[in-house]
């Protein structure tokens, strides 16, 4: 627990002399009580239960004091609440590689049978989008919560050539602010050379009438919606996948990334040529990162079905950092209440 007005807790300081004034109270009390004929009667009478009674009720109030300081000290603690997310985007490689048998039947049924246990499991009221990437990316299907129509826009995706991580990030952001205005064709296929064949993302679209500046939020800020990415490759084609992962970023957007397949990476027939493949851990890595998400490594068909449980996890209930000084204010009230009902009952006054 972490305050944010730590500074007020020095007033924590006082306890102590309450504790010291209610002590002296008592002292002066016993002194101008009246004197008995016989002192040992009186004990008799008033009983161990009676004498420890009368100091419940100042007790409960010297707690209500505690938590009513705590509570002016703004606390904080990370709570696990109901998740916001309520819409995610299944981003899933169907490049030429999910063919390999490394991964039993194959890659692209595995990752098939994982992404269809992950919609159903998850609750009625989060939208579900699928979008699929090889040379170029396609919204499969719209955000939705109809899981039948998810799991058949699962079924029907095909492997395609080339791999485009970066076009998958982009069109999965395009999907989650169809009114933000992403220039999906300017980005994908009117950008200007990059790296290794590639296209950089442009910064220089020009604005239409009326249209206001786009505006940076801090990453990981979006809390009504995520991309999981899945892919079993390297970038081969399409705007870079770290500048894509920059755009996500720049809206708050977490790209929860997965890379599949065994380490050692496997080998696809294709057309009389065999062609190694292995997923670019590194990047997959960078793209978390920088989007304040996190990377998963599924080697194997139960591997990717546990990645996509822990995703379910976290998206279902998220731990957050609250501020709880309504709890310890309701603390404080109940305790001074519960002082005060129990010095009326057994001694008709207040504390």
């Amino acid at each position: 627990m972490t305050f944010l007005w730590s500074e007020v807790l020095w007033l924590l300081l006082a306890v102590p002399g309450l504790v010291g004034a209610y002590v002296l109270l008592l002292r002066r009390r016993k002194k101008g009580a009246l004197r008995y004929a016989s002192l040992s009667l009186v004990k008799a009478g008033i009983g161990p239960g009676q004498r420890f009674r009368r100091h419940v009720p100042p007790l409960l109030f010297l707690l209500a004091m505690i938590a009513m300081l705590v509570a002016i000290a703004r606390p904080t603690a990370v709570i696990t609440l109901p998740s916001q997310q309520r819409t995610i985007i299944l981003a899933i490689d169907v490049s030429l590689s999910m063919r390999a048998s490394d991964v039993l039947p194959s890659r692209l049924a595995a990752a098939q049978a994982a992404a269809k246990e992950f919609v159903q499991e998850q609750p009625s009221d989060v939208r579900i989008g699928i979008v699929s990437f090889a040379g170029t990316a396609s919204v499969v299907q719209a955000p939705t919560q109809n899981k039948d129509d998810l799991i058949t826009a699962i079924d029907r995706l095909q492997l395609q050539r080339h791999t485009a991580i970066g076009s998958g990030i982009i069109v999965s952001l395009a999907t989650l602010f169809p009114e933000a205005g992403i220039d999906l064709e300017s980005i994908l296929f009117g950008g200007n050379s990059s790296r290794e064949g590639g296209r950089s993302i442009p910064t220089d679209r020009s604005r239409k009438a009326g249209e206001e500046p786009f505006k940076a939020v801090p990453p990981g800020s979006y809390s009504s919606g995520a991309i999981i990415l899945l892919t079993d490759g390297r970038r081969t084609t399409g705007p870079d996948p770290v500048e894509a992962a920059q755009m996500a970023a720049d809206r708050g957007v977490r790209v929860f990334t997965v890379g599949f397949g065994t380490a050692e990476g496997g080998t696809v027939g294709f057309e009389g040529w065999s062609i190694y493949m292995r997923f670019d851990e590194e990047t997959l890595k960078a793209i978390a990162d920088i989007t304040r998400a996190e990377y998963f490594y599924a080697g194997s068909a139960a591997d990717l079905r546990k990645v996509y449980r822990e995703l379910t996890a976290r998206f279902v209930m998220e731990k957050k950092d609250t501020e709880i000084t309504v709890l310890f204010t309701a603390i404080a009230v109940v305790l001074t209440a519960a002082a005060g009902v129990l010095s009326l009952l057994w001694f008709n006054r207040l504390v």
